[in-house]
């Protein structure tokens, strides 16, 4: 590698030591120019910081940053516990303009946004589970287990909230799902922290993930779409705020099956 280029197997992006200050900035531009080339797509996932840090002969900080910088610019959408991906592009531009729509309108935004989930959830956790591998599966049960634990970390709650989700929809194997819930990321994160401050609401919402969860480990579509309506109605309850959460209901928070 006296040359500075750092080798890669073959159809992978070969990138150059970067050698000057502002690192980062050189790493957004390789990469960059790697998603313009065509070289990386949408779907695409980014190697680990570790590696990437190995290929650039940078630190993992410098790495940090420059997904950081992707992530602003809506090239990249990194999940937590899966890895970091190229998005199509125009998430990102979605994304400004659903979250320009529903802070126009809070109240009004958040009504549309459990009327939109009510709509495309049901299906996607229905073919999720006629699809589903052991790696998603496995997944789902993870943060079924954080979020068990996490009952009052609402950041914590929120992001394997968000992983199990997004695991049930990467499951189904189409990558215009994926790129939809992308560009609906930061709202999604904003009603889940508007339930997290209702009364109950974490533990309703974990009530309602173990009945999805157990619906797709025994591959039962119908079951499972019926579980993803019930939690879809949970959610626009307690997402209109405070004022409308209700009190736990006595043996609603049972293991699975319960």
């Amino acid at each position: 590698m006296r040359n500075g280029s750092l080798a890669t197997a073959s159809g992978q992006p070969v990138y150059k030591t970067v050698r000057t200050s502002r690192l980062y900035e050189q790493i957004v531009q390789q990469i960059e120019d790697s998603i313009l080339k065509g070289v990386l797509k949408p779907g695409d996932q980014l190697p680990a910081e570790r590696e990437l840090a190995q290929r650039f002969g940078v630190s993992r900080t410098a790495v940090r940053e420059a997904v950081k910088a992707l992530r602003e610019k809506g090239l990249v959408e990194a999940y937590s516990g899966r890895g970091t991906f190229i998005t199509d592009g125009t998430s990102q531009v979605i994304r400004q303009s659903l979250d320009l729509m529903t802070r126009i309108g809070q109240q009004e935004g958040s009504v549309h946004l459990s009327e939109l989930r009510q709509m495309l959830e049901p299906q996607i956790a229905a073919l999720a589970a006629t699809r589903i591998e052991e790696q998603l599966l496995a997944t789902m049960r993870e943060a079924v287990v954080v979020m068990d634990r996490s009952l009052h970390d609402p950041d914590a709650y929120i992001e394997a909230d968000l992983d199990f989700h997004l695991a049930m929809a990467e499951a189904v194997g189409n990558p215009l799902i994926l790129s939809l819930l992308d560009s609906i990321v930061g709202l999604l994160r904003e009603q889940r922290r508007r339930i997290f401050e209702v009364d109950g609401g974490p533990e309703r919402g974990q009530f309602h993930h173990k009945r999805v969860l157990e619906a797709i480990e025994q591959r039962d579509p119908e079951k499972t779409r019926a579980a993803m309506r019930d939690h879809l109605e949970q959610v626009r309850e307690d997402s209109l705020g405070p004022s409308r959460g209700k009190k736990p209901v006595a043996g609603e928070f049972l293991a699975p099956g319960g």
